[in-house]
């Protein structure tokens, strides 16, 4: 698995955002589907129910945004992927003993560079600074 996108990185393919058409500029050159994990699942389902909270969008457009992630794991845009929980922890664990003191990275942030370091990516997919810190001192590329 080259590439893993963090929920930062997959909320902006499915909800509008100022980074949305970066996401999707990168989601259209990639030729490999992007694991998608129950993690992402449960992040990335309840980010849009959120925005439908804070007023970014409407029910309706959750409804659609739901519908957009179920259709493209049917489609193998996004694949399911089965999270080896040990080997994520401890690949997080280790992260947080070396990392965490110099950049403020919060459980999470470990979580998700540890489950990628874990699933063999070379890639880490976020916009979110503090998990990019984390995958560039883990040894990942950071994209998009």
């Amino acid at each position: 698995m080259p590439a893993y996108p963090d929920t930062s990185f997959l909320a902006r393919i499915y909800l509008p955002h100022a980074n949305s058409a970066k996401a999707s500029a990168w989601m259209q050159r990639s030729t490999e589907p992007l694991a998608f994990t129950p993690l992402h699942r449960h992040e990335l389902r309840n980010a849009v129910r959120l925005s439908v909270f804070r007023g970014e969008i409407t029910a309706e457009q959750r409804k659609s945004a739901l519908r957009e992630i179920d259709a493209d794991l049917a489609e193998g845009i996004l694949a399911h992927t089965l999270i080896p929980w040990t080997d994520a922890f401890r690949e997080a664990e280790n992260l947080a003993a070396t990392h965490t003191e110099t950049l403020g990275v919060r459980s999470f942030d470990l979580l998700h560079v540890g489950l990628a370091l874990a699933l063999g990516a070379t890639e880490f997919l976020t916009f979110d600074e503090r998990q990019a810190a984390l995958a560039k001192a883990a040894g990942l590329r950071v994209k998009p």
